[in-house]
């Protein structure tokens, strides 16, 4: 498994960020805090990384806390692009943070979810 780490803003405190993971099955992006336009590189960057696998995407948002406009349009683009090369793209347990903009954008039906159990030490 590789882990590609996005988020580092110059040495500036992180309030969000990213990170794409590459399980044998799948690509998972994961996403935590603030999601918003000061991380749209490292959006661009995990999209076109998990992209080259060739395997289904699974977007884990369940550590987001805000998410702009700018996140919103980075879901539906990974979901457009995965789409148009036959990847299956899951949002993994989504706040309501994420499921009420897109509910709201009626755009949340595209998505397949994903709950999972998650566990804390």
């Amino acid at each position: 498994m590789s882990v590609q780490q996005a988020g580092t803003r110059g040495g500036a405190p992180e309030t969000g960020g990213i990170r794409l993971v590459e399980e044998p099955g799948a690509s998972v992006v994961h996403m935590w805090g603030e999601i918003d336009v000061a991380l749209r590189s490292e959006a661009s960057a995990a999209l076109a990384n998990a992209l080259q696998r060739d395997v289904p995407v699974v977007i884990d948002t369940s550590e987001v806390t805000f998410m702009d406009s700018t996140g919103i349009a980075f879901l539906v683009q990974f979901y457009t692009i995965g789409s148009e090369e036959g990847l299956s793209v899951t949002l993994r347990n989504p706040p309501s943070v994420v499921t009420d903009v897109l509910e709201m954008l009626g755009v949340i039906e595209i998505f397949g979810t994903e709950r999972r159990e998650v566990t804390t030490v």
